[in-house]
């Protein structure tokens, strides 16, 4: 049997579908990753159990009355990631968030499970290798699931040659990781009254021709540099 593709040119898919948002609190992430289409949302924050709109699993590491943990989150992530897949549903988003606390909750589950501290603490950088490969493996898990990938992060200042810029929360050594698997990066902002969106990276330049999932695409629009207008689109 033959397992080779058929040697013949195909047609690309040029719809994004990988994303970060990020932004200060009230900034209007959550609201923005809401309008992607029928999302379930991986979070963080025990108030998005009450108050959001779409169907949410709650990241935790569970533990027990001695503080050991009976229900880590890899184990939950690793679980609904694994249902995504297997199960048949009709999402077509699924929303982390936020990606640093993620990142702390798995630092804690490893730490839990070696009985140290820090990942420091574990011998030869074993612990940080460990938790780079988690972190890569929820990624490319993430990616390789036939729908849209949302994750949120906060914002956070930091000081360069003497200047104050805004950067996402989630360390840059674990956002290089995230990013490099996401499409576009969006930025989100509220000034008074007013909320703005603005893109500050993105995998490619996306054409507005490009975009088949329209609900995707009404997304884009709304937002100044995601999509480049087609010529010939107002005739």
């Amino acid at each position: 049997m033959n397992i080779l593709p058929e040697n013949k040119p195909h047609t690309p898919n040029r719809t994004p579908h990988n994303f970060f948002i990020w932004g200060n609190t009230m900034s209007g992430k959550s609201f923005l990753a809401s309008k992607f289409p029928d999302s379930i949302v991986l979070s963080t924050d025990d108030n998005e159990l009450n108050s959001g709109t779409r169907p949410t699993i709650q990241l935790v590491n569970k533990v027990d009355a001695k503080g050991n943990i009976t229900d880590s989150v890899i184990d939950i992530l690793d679980r609904y990631i694994l249902a995504l897949r297997t199960e048949r549903n009709t999402y077509k988003t699924v929303v982390v968030d936020v990606i640093e606390d993620v990142c702390t909750l798995i630092e804690q589950a490893i730490c839990k499970e070696k009985g140290v501290a820090s990942l420091a603490d574990i011998g030869y950088g074993a612990g940080f290798s460990l938790f780079n490969s988690m972190l890569q493996e929820l990624v490319m898990n993430l990616k390789s699931l036939p729908m849209n990938v949302v994750y949120i992060s906060r914002e956070e200042s930091k000081t360069v040659d003497n200047a104050v810029e805004s950067v996402p929360a989630l360390k840059q050594k674990y956002y290089n990781v995230v990013n490099g698997n996401c499409d576009l990066v969006i930025h989100t902002q509220h000034v008074g009254k007013t909320y703005f969106r603005s893109i500050t990276d993105k995998r490619r330049e996306y054409k507005d021709s490009e975009i088949t999932d329209p609900q995707i695409k009404r997304i884009l629009e709304a937002i100044p540099g995601a999509l480049i207008k087609t010529k010939g689109e107002n005739k």
